[in-house]
């Protein structure tokens, strides 16, 4: 079998999405499952990660040559909403053009069963489930002593410490994450992720006027870090990892803080219905506090959760998702 595994627009993509497609193509690898990256024809399957107007134009060219076509459901309209400047004005047209672009596909991959649901609105093409998954090589040695000191000190916290892993947009509950950490001085909250205030003009562009004033505006006990080129040391410097994203299709780095064994407060939302309040983090509407200072006053609480979502993570690693991905591919095919 021979995949043309595509990644439109792969040199500007980061975060989850850019992970995913590395995910896949790590299966693909371990697999033994021939692949370029290059949109071709002369293939088994057509695998599309990001539908942009040249990937559009394979499907349809793939469709006519009776190459089946997979697309990775990674985008919805509603993902553009709050997250960088103009982008919710995207969303109302992002609607009929994904629409479009989805139904191309012969068969959809859905990172959970909320992005199913989601997608079913879009078209009725075919759809399966399957984890985007996460690498737990990626954070291996979150657990080394040295390494949380090192971050610890890069950024002068005090444990234990509240953190977020993730590009820094009001989608992913930045006006939560600072007022929370405003009702909370005592504590230090960290939010590791691309923010780049001093960057250049496509960044300025990018960046909603109200994502720069929360940033500027948050109190002295929250700090943003910026990317972070070694992730790892995020995971070993936080203790609870709060996640109070608005709308996800599944959130890689929740899955990474689950496996390093932190503790989630995440906000209840209908993509963490696989998530059980209690058991494998503690959910809240909006006000977040009281979560939160539950698991800080309490290092059991703490180990207890964080030993839970630790199992429940396993479940999402690539190893457990490669089968799905390769049979997928052989069921299309045939």
């Amino acid at each position: 079998m021979r995949v043309s595994h595509y990644f439109e627009w792969e040199s500007h993509i980061t975060g989850g999405h850019a992970q995913s497609v590395e995910n896949q193509r790590t299966i693909l690898d371990r697999k033994g499952i021939k692949y370029t990256t290059e949109p071709t024809l002369d293939a088994d399957v057509l695998h599309l990660n990001n539908m942009g107007p040249r990937s559009l134009y394979y499907a349809k060219r793939a469709q006519r040559a009776a190459v089946p076509v997979v697309v990775h459901g990674h985008q919805t309209a509603e993902d553009l909403k709050e997250s960088f400047r103009f982008f919710t004005a995207l969303s109302k047209p992002a609607r009929p053009y994904l629409s479009y672009a989805y139904s191309l596909a012969d068969h959809i991959v859905c990172p959970t069963d909320h992005n199913r649901r989601v997608l079913e609105t879009y078209t009725d093409v075919p759809k399966t489930v399957i984890s985007n998954g996460f690498d737990p090589e990626k954070i291996d040695g979150h657990d080394d002593d040295a390494l949380r000191q090192e971050y610890l000190d890069r950024y002068d916290l005090d444990p234990p410490v509240v953190f977020m892993v993730g590009h820094v947009i009001e989608r992913k509950g930045l006006r939560s994450f600072v007022e929370t950490a405003r009702r909370m001085p005592d504590i230090d909250f960290v939010w590791f992720g691309y923010l780049n205030p001093g960057g250049g003009t496509v960044d300025r562009l990018l960046r909603s006027r109200m994502t720069t004033k929360l940033v500027e505006s948050a109190p002295e006990n929250c700090t943003f870090t910026g990317y972070v080129e070694d992730i790892t040391g995020a995971f070993a410097a936080g203790d609870i990892l709060f996640w109070p994203s608005k709308n996800e299709n599944e959130g890689m780095a929740l899955l990474e803080a689950m496996a390093a064994g932190k503790p989630p407060v995440i906000r209840d939302i209908e993509t963490y219905e696989w998530l059980d309040d209690g058991a494998h983090c503690l959910k809240a509407d909006e006000t977040f506090v009281e979560p939160l200072r539950r698991l800080i006053d309490s290092p059991y609480e703490r180990d207890r959760l964080g030993d839970a979502a630790g199992e429940k993570s396993e479940e999402f690693t690539i190893d457990a998702i490669a089968d799905d991905i390769e049979t997928l591919y052989q069921r299309v095919t045939e």
